[in-house]
């Protein structure tokens, strides 16, 4: 079961989308993009409402139209994104179990409910950990791997299917 929905990974694949070789940030439509990609537009079209609500893209009208990044690509991190379509999840759900053990009857002793629960401790720590570690990646980190490990071809590739896909 993943923890982050699919929209989290269609998300960030939209916007390394919309950065190109240089860096910079690009203008695409949400029909290009789900083309590009080969996902379902509709689905596309409202993790873009998301991403404008968080100010992360901003919308251009008029038939050229489309989104551009709100921010520059450096400053788009992964979790910026994940709180944008998946708002704030936390990978656990605390029960407070250590109170309800059947050897403690009706009322847990103090000495078990006091204090924060290991087991939750624990949990709290990987959840900081894994926040951390998204928010050291940025959009402009993601497109400069993509770059580097794709032929040359492929920048010329994606360049001239956009260019293509406006003329029609």
């Amino acid at each position: 079961m993943a923890f982050y929905s699919a929209g989290v990974e269609y998300g960030i694949h939209s916007l390394v989308c919309m950065v190109d070789s240089k860096g910079n940030g690009v203008e695409m439509s949400v029909r290009e993009i789900a083309e590009l990609q080969g996902v379902p537009y509709d689905y596309l079209a409202k993790i873009f409402t998301k991403l404008s609500r968080a100010g992360l893209v901003t919308s251009s009208e008029g038939k050229g139209g489309g989104f551009t990044l709100a921010r520059l690509p450096e400053q788009i991190s992964v979790l910026d994104i994940v709180g944008a379509i998946d708002g704030d999840k936390s990978i656990f759900d605390c029960k407070e179990i250590r109170q309800r053990m059947a050897v403690f009857d009706e009322a847990p002793p103090a000495w078990a409910c006091e204090g924060i629960c290991g087991i939750r401790a624990v949990m709290n720590t990987a959840q900081q950990r894994m926040e951390e570690a998204l928010s050291q990646h940025t959009i402009l980190d993601l497109a400069r791997r993509v770059y580097r490990k794709a032929p040359d071809e492929f920048v010329v590739e994606v360049q001239d299917w956009i260019r293509d896909k406006r003329r029609q």
